[in-house]
């Protein structure tokens, strides 16, 4: 990806300090937010790239931002607000951005996870809430509950992924100046 044109970063840059703030103090991404955040970009993208190709790069942008962690909403491992805001980032970023940012927020989410796992000392448990997830994915989930037996374990937590998205999106600002 290019550098980011004007509009761009510094709407992309209050959306995603904006979303973290709110699922750090409150755990949710309001939907007035990213409606909002959806809504700004379609004219942005407008002015820079016209208005066919603008609509192109706004609505795969968002497709692709939203169906990236669409699958982890599915087995629970992500929130709605989370795969909304995934969506209005890649309204603003378009595809290629949306891509890199969801690598950075995974890889950076997967860390935060593990850490917080080993200092609570409940590694066992995200394993096992892990094994469970893939199970769901490949269809042993339903083989499993309908045996009677409880695969997951106690949440380990619930953790702020919109701040992983965040810190995703600046990075994929900052790695895209140079």
């Amino acid at each position: 990806m290019n550098a980011v044109p004007f509009p761009l970063g510094p709407c992309v840059l209050l959306l995603v300090i904006t979303a973290a703030a709110l699922d750090l103090r409150t755990r949710r991404i309001p939907n007035w937010l990213v409606a909002t955040a959806l809504v700004a970009a379609l004219p942005a993208q407008w002015m820079l790239y016209g208005a066919v190709d603008g609509l192109a790069v706004w609505f795969a942008g968002s497709l692709v931002g939203g169906l990236i962690f669409l699958p982890g909403y599915m087995v629970r491992a992500v929130g709605a607000g989370d795969v909304k805001l995934m969506a209005a980032v890649g309204a603003w970023f378009g595809i290629s951005g949306a891509i890199e940012t969801a690598m950075i927020a995974c890889a950076i989410g997967g860390v935060w996870a593990l850490t917080v796992m080993l200092l609570k000392r409940r590694m066992k448990d995200g394993l096992s809430n892990t094994y469970s997830m893939l199970l769901s994915v490949t269809g042993g989930w339903r083989q499993v509950v309908q045996h009677g037996e409880v695969m997951r374990a106690l949440s380990v937590g619930r953790m702020p992924f919109g701040v992983a998205i965040a810190i995703g999106a600046l990075s994929t600002m900052v790695l895209s100046v140079q």
